[in-house]
């Protein structure tokens, strides 16, 4: 626990005290698989700005993946409980950092459980987007952060169920070999939907807000690493399409032209702000390549020059300049109702995992 520097600090420390003594003895008496879930997120949930979640007590929450479809149910409906009741910035960027965990590192049948909470759905899927904690200046610093965080992990759930499987995920491995091949024998069309899906999660990454200023700097280191490791997974996923578009660039219509130029656009635009907030040790020269394969598409398309004007003035013409050169599909894959899970029992994803590039380790 961090010091206590204000009335508030205290009641958030008793209000922690409180309801883990509650969930502890409840939980001792029952011996229930959903109390022990609970009181792991109330541990891991703390009021206090100065510590992320323990990795002992996501741990827990992450063994549920390894249980049944029940358990993992338990255990995800926990987290949204605690997540969706409370009106604490630091509770409920906790909260999100746990969801973004079981993307990550969670087994597939915890991330199912995940993709389908609420019932309701609805565009602001983590319900999160009129977030206000106004009891001190650091608390209503993290509130942006506690909105534009559930926004970015709606775009993560969204784009991970265009593309087939969870990005970033550490759970999935598949051979290079294998995984090109699969994108290979994607239509064009669906290829350029993706596409369109990363650039937008990556868009999104670049909306994190500034650093800020009265605390809570571990929480948003945390968060920041997160997001950086999602940025490297989404650009190895648009590395591997680009030279896809690349092979086929003659076989592309007018119509794909637009939608890729404006896709590149939009990926170059994300370029600077995204070498700000994800500037950890990776790979730079595999970084490097990525941007320099961006503009090598980006000249073939709109061949070097004269083409690439043609296909500007057609943007203009249709009324698509910036935000506008954004694809209307994105508009409609952003809503995540019931049973929009990300499901695969069958299709092109269901017995095959993902792979990492050896130049994404991170050092």
């Amino acid at each position: 626990m961090g010091r206590i520097t204000s009335f508030a600090d205290l009641i958030g420390m008793i209000k922690d005290k409180a309801s883990q003594s509650k969930a502890a003895l409840v939980s001792s008496n029952t011996k229930s698989k959903t109390l022990s879930f609970h009181l792991s997120v109330l541990r891991a949930t703390t009021h206090d700005p100065s510590t992320p979640p323990g990795n002992r007590h996501i741990a827990v929450l992450l063994s549920a993946g390894t249980g049944s479809r029940a358990t993992a149910a338990s255990a995800v409906e926990s987290i949204m409980d605690r997540l969706h009741t409370t009106g604490d910035a630091c509770v409920a960027l906790k909260s999100l950092i746990i969801v973004h965990h079981i993307v990550k590192h969670g087994r597939f049948i915890l991330q199912d459980q995940l993709s389908v909470f609420p019932a309701s759905g609805g565009r602001n899927y983590l319900k999160l987007s009129g977030f206000r904690d106004e009891k001190s200046p650091l608390m209503w610093e993290l509130s942006s952060w506690v909105r534009w965080y559930a926004l970015y992990l709606e775009h993560l759930l969204s784009t991970s169920r265009i593309m087939g499987f969870f990005i970033s995920s550490s759970s999935s491995t598949v051979h290079k070999e294998e995984y090109e091949e699969m994108v290979s024998s994607l239509t064009n069309t669906h290829l350029l939907r993706e596409i369109d899906a990363l650039v937008g999660l990556l868009e999104e990454a670049c909306k994190i807000p500034d650093l800020p200023f009265s605390g809570g700097k571990s929480l948003a280191d945390k968060i920041n690493h997160l997001v950086g490791e999602d940025y490297v997974s989404s650009i190895n996923e648009l590395y591997t399409r680009f030279n896809e578009v690349k092979e086929r660039s003659n076989t592309l219509s007018f119509g794909d032209s637009i939608e890729l130029v404006c896709a590149l656009k939009r990926v170059e635009s994300c370029k600077e702000r995204l070498s700000e907030i994800c500037h950890g040790n990776w790979k730079r020269s595999w970084i490097d390549g990525f941007w320099g394969l961006v503009r090598e598409v980006k000249g073939m398309v709109g061949n070097l020059e004269d083409n690439y004007g043609q296909i500007e003035k057609s943007i203009v013409g249709i009324g698509r300049i910036g935000k506008g050169c954004e694809s209307a599909r994105f508009t409609d894959r952003l809503v995540i109702g019931y049973g929009d899970a990300v499901r695969f029992s069958s299709g092109r994803f269901s017995n095959v995992d993902r792979f990492s590039y050896p130049a994404l380790t991170v050092l």
